[in-house]
């Protein structure tokens, strides 16, 4: 099971660099970015919240400050995190990329049944509950 979920992930990853290299991103920059749509935030809490490497997120923090997809602000509780927010450059990225991503949600999800992903998410979400609690 476990090695088919890391498969689905180099698929889903591929898929990713297909649908943002058009607008000059990589899956790796699209998961940063996509996170911090929702508002700024450091990024340790990136990658806390996505479950990736402080460090991989950080290497794909500093590529998306060199190339403008991203600004640092001063962060009122950690003066050493800053907080990272999405330039207008990103929005216009990730604008163009959300009509893409969602032609191809749809025709993935129109090929496995909504039974079938409802469970796969409640299986998903419960190893990963499982995975990232602390051992005894």
């Amino acid at each position: 099971m476990i090695d088919a979920v890391f498969a689905c992930n180099g698929g889903f990853l591929a898929a990713g660099d297909a649908l943002t290299a058009p607008v000059g991103l990589t899956a790796a920059q699209w998961q940063v970015l996509g996170f911090l749509e929702d508002g700024a935030a450091t990024a340790a809490e990136v990658a806390r919240r996505r479950g990736l490497r402080r460090q991989s997120v950080q290497e794909t923090v500093n590529r998306l400050l060199r190339n403008g997809m991203l600004e640092r602000m001063p962060n009122p509780a950690d003066a050493r995190a800053p907080l990272l927010s999405l330039t207008s450059q990103a929005r216009s990225a990730m604008g163009a990329l959300g009509v893409a991503q969602v032609e191809w949600a749809e025709e993935l999800a129109a090929e496995v049944s909504e039974g079938d992903l409802e469970v796969t998410l409640r299986t998903l979400r419960r190893l990963r509950e499982l995975a990232v609690r602390p051992r005894l």
